[in-house]
C-alpha cells in the first residue's frame, strides 16, 4: 500500500524548466519501482520515465531522452522529475506511479498505485 501525491506542475514558456515531485506515504517506498506517465488532451496516457528501487537505473521514452531526468530520494520517500528544454508538446497531466517488483515497465497496466496528477502547460 502506498499513496502518491504529485506537486510542482504549472505554466512555463517553451525552453524553460520545471521540477515535479511525488511524495509517497508508507514505510516501504524503496520496494517500488517508480515511474512517470503523462496524458495530453485527446491522447492516451504514455510512459515518460521510470527508475529502479535503489535509484541506480533509469529508462526514458525517446521523446524526453536528454531533456528529462528522473531521480529518487528514498530517505524522503520522494521521486522527482526534472524537465528541461520544455516544448509545447510536453503539455499534459503528469502522473506519478508505483509498482511492486523490479522491472522498470513502460506499460501503465503494470503499475499498482497512482497519484492524482499535476498539470504541466508549456506555452509557445
Amino acid at each position: 500500500q502506498v499513496q502518491l501525491v504529485e506537486s510542482g506542475g504549472g505554466l512555463v514558456q517553451a525552453g524553460g524548466s520545471l521540477r515535479l515531485s511525488c511524495a509517497a506515504s508508507g514505510r516501504t517506498f524503496s520496494n517500488y519501482v517508480m515511474g512517470w506517465f503523462r496524458q495530453a488532451p485527446g491522447k492516451e496516457r504514455e510512459f515518460v520515465t521510470a527508475i529502479n528501487r535503489s535509484g541506480g537505473s533509469t529508462r526514458y521514452a525517446d521523446a524526453v531522452k536528454g531533456r528529462f531526468t528522473i531521480s529518487r530520494d528514498n530517505t524522503k520517500n520522494t521521486v522527482y522529475l526534472q524537465m528541461n528544454s520544455l516544448k509545447p508538446e510536453d503539455t499534459a497531466v503528469y502522473y506519478c506511479a508505483a509498482r511492486s517488483g523490479t522491472y522498470m515497465s513502460q506499460d501503465l497496466r503494470d503499475y499498482d498505485y497512482w497519484g492524482q496528477g499535476t498539470q504541466v502547460t508549456v506555452s509557445s
